[in-house]
């Protein structure tokens, strides 16, 4: 357990040598995860998300505060920043009232003496009445003593050595109001099984959950809150502020005995000098686009695009040779047409793009890993508020540009209800990474020269259109303000090789395990439903088959947006399934190659193609994701919400254009901002 960015992932990672993604913003650490303790078979070790006080304020804590105690763990490893003791020990006091076996694990003490500092390890064991080890997550030092402590105190119960953190002259009030209320809730705390000395201070804190937990009867709770009025009266402040007093007092003391801060370090120094650019006022968006359109211009026009072209001469060789060898062998004709026209053709369409994807992934996961996401969410706090949300929101925004499935789950850290709901709703219209080989085919086919330019014109209009959805939502179905945002901005630090390809390898490994999975049963599918008609015989024009049968139903939905063909209506309903199927739909229904899309398209059809795509329903796995949050009936929202806009905002696009379609939205969505500040002025 820990403060969000202290190095608790990092350290999950070294104690268990699981393969988890390490992320400098809040919001990665979803759910809990678990594993065993490197070399020590019997352990088990829970990696809970980030949080900085026990308070049930946000779902995080929750989450955390129920795992502790309702599972009721062996043990505690508290890991703290050591550049930043003194916030971190926070949440330690509230850890240590708790009253479960703990180690306090020191994180980042090569920083601190690398900038002069030090803290006095004994001192503050003897204060804190915990074991305390100095470690280096990040360098693997110290990991190993770090376990040794863990396992002893979890196997042999040594609880915290103290619980009181008052001073009788500093905050003597606080300290009568605390001790009264442990003697008369103790028996109620045995009887739920938590430790008196957290209840009392939770019932300072006026926590509901707790208070409901112990079934205090009406004469109790009136004695509680007049005990409670008592210290109010006495200490001139508000039940939280003497609290925090109490607490920031003892921290205050254990520093000046222990710690030797260190200077300024030169990474907070630098820090600070790239955030006079990187967020600055006027600064701050021009920087971000500027660097987005270089990503997206070294990934679909140089590097990324050579790599792709070199894959897709490999695989085309490895079909020919396959082929040839099919043909010598004399293999059935209908069994040589599914192996070449239906899983080569399919299967490799969407290969081709894997190095697309990692290169794409490659430079984000250096922004993410450098600490530049951190300063974008905060830079998009104070736009995202204009439209209802919070910067925390982008958190699972900027994670739905990868994929909608985990961005949907990264909701949960949302402490708001409200924002949680709508920030699900607007997440799909990000465009995930399984539709590049749909962008990558199209603009490579149509726009070889304007690759990169429309690839962020459609990044920009999935946003756009988010923004404009969002200001309705604002004022229909979730009227109300975003809940504040706090974060903290790490220091920027040179990513970590490790961490950047173990994205990239996550991000392969899921992209071909779709390939041979969704996309090859779907390849399969429609062979079999192009090569064949009602009656199960094969057709020598696939205009015949069952699948024109089917698809021709469908054709004419699409027919104002300028592609009434098929084959066409086909690609996009086995999109459903997965983005990249639109890819091996059109493959394999053009018999193995995409020249012939220019026969089904335009360079105008093909950019109405490109915004409907973007903007309909992601994938089967995000709508699944989708109704583990929201239910069968968001689900169903979310569906129609999103094919309705889609081909609402792609009829737009083929009337009007796209860079005038984009000026429409933007306008309408200004007056909605304008009206809604005039609105709130009035008030």
């Amino acid at each position: 357990m820990g403060n969000q960015n202290c190095g608790k992932t990092t350290l999950f990672n070294q104690l268990t040598g699981s393969n988890q993604h390490v992320g400098n913003f809040p919001g990665v650490t979803v759910d809990r995860k678990d594993g065993m303790i490197r070399k020590n078979k019997n352990t088990n070790v829970t990696d809970l998300p980030g949080i900085y006080s026990l308070s049930p304020y946000t779902s995080e804590e929750i989450v955390t505060r129920d795992f502790i105690l309702n599972e009721k763990p062996h043990g505690l490893i508290n890991i703290v920043d050591a550049t930043n003791i003194e916030r971190n020990l926070y949440l330690t006091m509230q850890l240590i009232e708790l009253n479960i076996p703990m180690v306090l694990a020191l994180n980042m003490m090569d920083e601190v003496k690398e900038n002069g500092g030090t803290i006095m390890i004994n001192e503050l064991e003897g204060l804190l009445g915990i074991p305390v080890v100095p470690i280096s997550a990040a360098k693997n030092e110290g990991i190993d003593e770090l376990i040794q402590h863990a396992i002893h105190v979890a196997k042999y119960r040594e609880h915290p050595g103290r619980m009181d953190f008052c001073n009788e002259e500093r905050s003597g009030a606080i300290h009568r109001c605390i001790h009264g209320i442990v003697h008369l809730v103790e028996d109620h705390t045995k009887r739920v099984g938590i430790p008196p000395r957290f209840v009392a201070t939770k019932l300072v804190e006026g926590d509901e959950l707790i208070l409901e937990k112990l079934q205090l009867d009406e004469n109790e709770k009136r004695m509680v809150n007049h005990i409670i009025y008592q210290m109010e009266q006495e200490s001139g402040t508000d039940r939280l502020a003497a609290l925090a007093d109490m607490r920031f007092n003892f921290i205050e003391g254990v520093c000046e005995r222990t710690v030797v801060k260190p200077h300024e370090s030169k990474e907070h120094k630098r820090s600070v000098a790239i955030d006079k650019i990187l967020t600055g006022k006027y600064t701050a968006l021009p920087t971000f686009v500027g660097i987005m359109g270089l990503i997206f211009w070294l990934t679909f026009g140089v590097l990324g695009a050579a790599l792709s072209n070199l894959m897709e001469m490999g695989i085309g060789w490895i079909t020919d040779v396959c082929n040839h060898a099919l043909i010598l062998y004399e293999i059935n004709p209908v069994m040589q047409s599914l192996i070449i026209d239906g899983i080569f053709a399919g299967v490799g369409s969407v290969l081709s793009f894997l190095p697309i994807i990692v290169v794409l992934f490659f430079f984000l996961s250096i922004l993410e890993d450098s600490g530049y996401m951190a300063r974008v969410a905060f830079v998009m706090d104070k736009l995202l508020r204009k439209i209802g949300l919070s910067g925390r929101s982008f958190v699972p925004m900027i994670i739905g540009f990868g994929c909608s499935v985990p961005a949907i789950m990264a909701t949960r850290t949302l402490p708001s209800d409200r924002d949680r709901k709508m920030t699900i709703l607007l997440t799909p219209f990000m465009s995930c990474s399984a539709k590049l080989p749909i962008y990558a085919l199209f603009t490579a086919a149509f726009f070889p020269k304007y690759q990169a330019l429309v690839m962020i014109g459609l990044y920009l209009t999935g946003i756009v259109v988010a923004i404009f959805v969002a200001l309705i939502l604002k004022e229909t179905a979730f009227k109300g303000e975003p809940v504040p945002f706090v974060m903290e901005l790490p220091n920027y630090r040179m990513p970590s090789v490790k961490s950047v390809m173990q994205l990239i390898g996550d991000k392969a490994k899921d992209f071909i395990s779709k390939a041979f999975t969704v996309i090859f049963i779907a390849s399969i599918i429609i062979w079999f439903l192009q090569s064949f008609d009602t009656r199960l015989n094969v057709v020598t024009d696939s205009a015949n088959s069952m699948l024109a049968l089917s698809g021709g139903l469908i054709a004419p939905i699409f027919a104002p947006l300028g592609f009434n063909d098929w084959r066409i209506s086909t690609a996009l309903i086995t999109g459903f399934t997965a983005k990249e199927s639109v890819v091996s739909t059109l493959t394999v229904l053009l018999g193995g190659g995409t020249e012939g899309l220019n026969t089904l398209f335009t360079s105008s059809t093909a950019l109405v193609f490109l915004i409907f795509s973007l903007l309909y329903t992601p994938c089967v796995a995000a709508i699944a994701a989708v109704k583990r949050e929201l239910g069968r009936g968001g689900a169903i929202i979310v569906v129609i919400l999103q094919c309705v806009i889609a081909w609402f905002v792609a009829f737009i696009v083929k009337v009007l254009g796209i860079w005038l379609a984009m000026g429409v939205l933007l306008a309408v969505s200004i007056v909605l901002i304008i009206s809604r500040g005039f609105k709130k002025r009035n008030n």
